[in-house]
């Protein structure tokens, strides 16, 4: 039997051999994470697989790819992939949507805890020499407040029932799934004014996609309850950050968190980078030891059964 070809776009692993181990009966892979889109392109002709990390694939590299039948992406969202180019060719994009759910649940309770209780502040107030209860004021113990989750995936789910011990009241956002789902959890689901207006706290959790990108702006901030927090470890371009940084100068929300930014890394003039009461992280919320085999292995074994011709587990696109 011939040898498949698999092109790996990009990756943030120190190396790709737990891949090469996976697929070694079967493929070839070619690591294309330093050349530029011109050689990309020209390694992606005769390129029967894709496994692809951050870096963007545009329709110009799926046109050349002529014998491709698979894209998958390291990764749970797919928004670095032209999903209607693919279609059209008829090549399967599969994604990762079972890895991280510990990590990035954890970071979000991290940081919902880390903002709550104002650990970042009093940290640099008592390293700079003020030993003060005051500039802290006010805190709210979070027994009884509640806590809003836009959109209810896995992750979403796993926040959930990792903040109920803490006395949340749990609400949610996401029109793809029913009151009934919603109350197996423990969870209330509502309009997303409703989550603007009643959420102590905000956590997202959506995809980007067109109806999604850049939801949480100006006028959403300004249905939110005063000094609201927002936490989002999904995908930057939800939100909008001039309007966060605005709303967060003003006072109208109290606190933000961000492991992700519409621009990864961050422009120097960045208005959320001078923002008051913003914690920041490197969109490292999916990240652990753990974490890593799992995504490498996971997306390995996806690409293996896509050039078997075997139905893949996680494929994301329908034709």
């Amino acid at each position: 039997m011939a040898r498949f070809k698999v092109v790996v776009t990009d990756y943030a692993f120190p190396n790709i051999e737990l891949e090469k181990k996976i697929l070694h009966d079967i493929a070839d892979l070619i690591d294309c994470k330093d050349v530029s889109d011109e050689a990309l392109k020209t390694e992606l002709v005769d390129a029967d697989g894709v496994l692809n990390g951050y870096r963007k694939f545009p329709r110009a590299f799926i046109e050349v790819a002529h014998k491709c039948r698979g894209i998958v992406r390291y990764g749970i969202g797919v928004d670095t992939i032209d999903i209607p180019a693919a279609t059209e060719r008829k090549i399967v994009v599969c994604n990762v949507p079972d890895y991280c759910i510990d990590e990035v649940s954890d970071q979000v309770m991290a940081m919902i805890l880390a903002c709550t209780r104002k650990l970042i502040l009093s940290d640099y107030l008592v390293k700079s020499g003020t030993w003060s209860l005051l500039p802290l004021k006010p805190m709210y113990r979070l027994r009884g407040r509640t806590l809003g989750l836009f959109g209810f995936g896995k992750i979403a789910r796993m926040v959930a029932e990792k903040a109920r011990p803490f006395g949340f009241k749990l609400i949610t956002c996401d029109p793809y799934i029913t009151d009934e789902f919603a109350e197996k959890y423990g969870v209330t689901r509502v309009d997303f004014d409703r989550l603007l207006r009643e959420s102590d706290i905000i956590s997202v959790h959506a995809p980007l996609v067109e109806e999604t990108r850049g939801i949480f702006n100006g006028v959403a901030f300004a249905k939110m309850k005063q000094g609201a927090i927002l936490v989002n470890t999904a995908r930057g371009l939800l939100v909008n950050e001039a309007d966060l940084a605005q709303a967060l100068a003003e006072g109208k929300l109290g606190a933000a968190c961000l492991d992700v930014l519409g621009t990864e890394p961050p422009v120097p003039d960045n208005p959320i980078l001078k923002a008051p009461n913003v914690t920041l992280a490197p969109h490292a919320a999916w990240y652990t030891e753990e974490a890593l085999v799992d995504l490498q292995m996971k997306a390995a074994e996806e690409m293996r059964r896509i050039l078997l011709g075997e139905k893949p587990n996680s494929q994301v696109n329908k034709f």
